[in-house]
């Protein structure tokens, strides 16, 4: 039988069957057709061919029916699950809780956990948590006293009519640095960051 028309197809209820039916050259029936259409390799007799392909199509076989029970196992796995209530999402949620604790048992997050550890009891991340934690809370000090002053200024400009807001200043006066400088408000915003600076 030719083997270039044989069905390969491992999953294939005609697999090993030639186009007319035929017996597959790799079953125990036919190792005697790929003995003479195909050449041994060196050192393996004909008999020993044949040995290996009558193990090989019983391989073969065993592996199909071992899919066939896989295929089952999971049918019957996933009828259970569902009897119990347990989701994807809940077997989901399960293997990530799972998985994080394999994590922080392993031996590689426990010793970057103890050197964290190491790093945070340190003079030097104590200083700089120190500093950190004053500098926020003059930044938010400052972001206050600003928002108050703003809201004066506002509530100030609110209780005057729209055309007086501006003053006697062109709005050419109003924009120019030098003015701006000048101003209480701005002195005052600006004696609050120099004291963030400072401190």
């Amino acid at each position: 039988m030719d083997p270039v028309g044989q069905d390969i197809n491992l999953n294939s209820p005609n697999k090993g069957l030639g186009p007319a039916g035929g017996v597959d050259s790799l079953t125990e029936g036919g190792a005697m057709g790929v003995a003479a259409a195909n050449t041994l390799p060196p050192g393996l007799t004909e008999e020993e061919a044949e040995e290996l392909y009558s193990d090989l199509a019983k391989v073969e076989e065993e592996i199909n029916t071992l899919r066939q029970v896989l295929l089952a196992k999971e049918k019957h796995s996933a009828e259970l699950k569902r009897k119990l209530g347990l989701s994807p999402l809940n077997e989901l949620k399960q293997n990530l809780t799972k998985g994080w604790q394999d994590v922080q048992t392993s031996n590689a997050y426990l010793t970057a956990s103890e050197t964290l550890d190491g790093i945070a009891q340190s003079e030097a991340y104590k200083k700089t948590s120190e500093t950190l934690s004053v500098a926020g809370q003059k930044t938010t000090a400052a972001f206050s006293t600003m928002g108050t002053v703003l809201s004066r200024k506002l509530g100030d400009m609110r209780a005057l009519p729209f055309s007086n807001s501006f003053g006697n200043y062109s709005i050419r006066q109003s924009i120019s640095m030098p003015t701006m400088r000048n101003s209480p408000t701005f002195k005052s915003f600006e004696d609050k960051v120099g004291n963030i600076k400072l401190g």
